[in-house]
């Protein structure tokens, strides 16, 4: 008798929220959609990473953005101007204001630039050219570079604005370290002057955004709310999206893209990406830290890098991994960005037999052992690349003993920020993704991944395993300040053919960009795979 009362109130007060939600505005339009992996901080300098950058673009805003076409449009400048070859000035929109209430002035700006070429950041690799930022006035301010940097402009539409009041405020003028775990008010908290403001966070599982109603633009999106879940399961992710339960899904696993399509009322929303996905050496430290090969380190002799190149059967990977949704690449740029070489992109022919008679030349006729890190929820099947690679190795005497790990953990072993940039490496062989989304310029693939890290000109940032050519640093440092486009192409040939002679990387292959939507929502996709909100509309 109890239990029929309970179902009766129960059923009452289904009812009761169902005539609620019928109540709402007809033009209420919550958006929910999830990814397997979760934005690991809400600090927009905390980790160079594009899907920490892309959410976070929706709350902070740059001097300059990019529209639909991804050409550079004024965002929190009016404009720019280049008074000579060192000198940018930038002049600020007026009656902007922090979604906490703050103004913005040139005091913001120059903080923020502070403290994203500062202790902990992530992104002081876009200020590798800055020698000084200075306020003129509220809403004017210069920036000095060191060299001539056609491309500065393009740098800072990455780096979102902070509110100098607010992070005083909360004692968050500088970056929590996400390699070192740390945290401070920053990380879980936002105050930008963007489309959205963060309502509630919860880690690794929820996220809640609303429209920013004091934002100085005039919005093209129609949302009320937005949603965003970490549903880390492919088979979890995909259900929520054929039943209702999410508008979108920002990863695809490549094995449902079909079933997907074939849904009523789904769609799939593809298209290339400019992401490179590749495997590195650590060529830096003298010993590696997880082999048993002891007192010197393989990685350093050209011929077992080779062999490890000629080992992997990237078609392979492309059919029965990606399940064609891969381009293969031999270059460390994608195809459609500036510097991309066609004529380069041949790769070396798979031949484990060679390979086998590089190791023994180089000394290890039985091969070796080595660790290797890789993400279980960053790129497009990455853990099932990895262990595809390790078997392939596994074919040649090389036992790798692969640590998969979410991201959070992943990228806080492998990379290293400004301040140690020049200590050994803690990983051995590891994968690793990476799109020149801030100039579209392969010199932003030389500068991060291939150049000598260093901590005094904050380059090689994210070359992760110590990889150094001193001649390719010296084209490098060349590419970036000239202006002549046949010279620059001559250099950047030069410099590819460098890093390809040594064997410096792995190139995998360029990811295709696949969403998946309700035939009911508008978006747009570019090819960087951010995900700009302010333009999504439901319908």
């Amino acid at each position: 008798m109890q239990r029929g009362k309970f179902l009766k109130a129960t059923l009452i007060a289904a009812v009761a929220a169902v005539a609620l939600l019928g109540a709402q505005p007809s033009s209420a339009k919550t958006f929910t959609w999830a990814n397997d992996g979760d934005v690991n901080s809400m600090d927009p300098y905390a980790r160079n990473e594009t899907f920490l950058l892309s959410f976070m673009a929706n709350i902070y805003e740059p001097l300059a953005r990019r529209n639909r076409d991804l050409k550079l449009e004024p965002a929190l400048a009016e404009k720019w101007t280049q008074v000579n070859p060192t000198l940018w000035r930038f002049n600020l929109r007026h009656n902007v204001k922090f979604q906490g209430g703050e103004p913005f002035t040139a005091d913001d700006v120059v903080f923020s630039y502070a403290r994203a070429m500062g202790k902990g950041s992530n992104v002081s690799g876009n200020f590798t050219s800055v020698k000084d930022v200075r306020k003129v006035d509220d809403f004017t301010v210069e920036i000095d570079t060191k060299y001539p940097d056609p491309l500065l402009v393009d740098k800072l539409a990455q780096i979102g604005i902070m509110s100098k009041i607010w992070a005083e405020k909360h004692n968050a003028t500088s970056t929590a370290d996400m390699t070192k775990n740390e945290e401070n008010f920053a990380t879980r908290n936002a105050n930008g002057t963007g489309p959205f403001v963060v309502v509630s966070r919860e880690p690794d599982v929820k996220t809640v955004l609303e429209p920013n109603k004091g934002w100085w633009d005039k919005p093209e999106h129609n949302l009320t709310k937005v949603v965003f879940q970490r549903i880390a399961n492919d088979a979890t992710r995909v259900a929520a999206l054929l039943s209702g339960e999410i508008d979108m899904i920002y990863t695809v696993p490549p094995q449902d893209t079909d079933r997907i399509a074939k849904t009523p009322g789904r769609r799939i929303i593809q298209g290339p990406e400019t992401r490179v996905v590749f495997l590195g050496f650590n060529q830096q430290a003298p010993e590696l830290p997880e082999s048993n090969i002891k007192g010197k380190n393989p990685f350093k002799d050209k011929r077992v890098r080779e062999a490890f190149y000629r080992a992997i059967d990237v078609e392979a990977i492309k059919r029965t991994v990606m399940r064609g949704q891969s381009q293969p690449t031999a270059l460390m740029i994608g195809q459609g960005l500036n510097g991309y070489m066609k004529d380069l992109d041949v790769r070396p022919k798979y031949d484990p037999v060679l390979s086998k008679k590089l190791l023994a030349e180089a000394g290890y006729p039985n091969g070796f052992e080595t660790g290797m890190d890789c993400p279980n929820d960053r790129y497009v099947k990455d853990a099932a690349i990895c262990q595809a690679v390790v078997s392939m190795l596994a074919k040649i005497g090389v036992k790798v003993n692969l640590l998969a790990q979410t991201r959070s953990k992943y990228f806080a072993k492998i990379l290293r920020t400004s301040s140690d940039i020049e200590k050994s490496p803690n990983t051995s062989f590891y994968m690793l993704g990476w799109s020149p989304g801030a100039t579209y310029d392969v010199h932003n693939v030389f500068e991060s991944l291939i150049q000598t890290p260093s901590a005094k000109t904050g380059k090689g940032l994210f070359n992760a395993g110590g990889y150094s050519n001193p001649k390719f640093d010296a084209l490098a440092d060349k590419i970036e300040q000239e202006t002549d486009i046949a010279k620059r192409n001559e250099m950047i040939k030069e410099a590819t053919k460098i890093y390809l002679n040594d064997y410096a990387y792995i190139p995998l292959h360029q990811q295709v960009l696949v969403w998946a939507a309700k035939d009911t929502v508008d978006l747009f996709q570019p090819a960087d795979n951010y995900f700009p909100l302010r333009f999504v509309k439901v319908k």
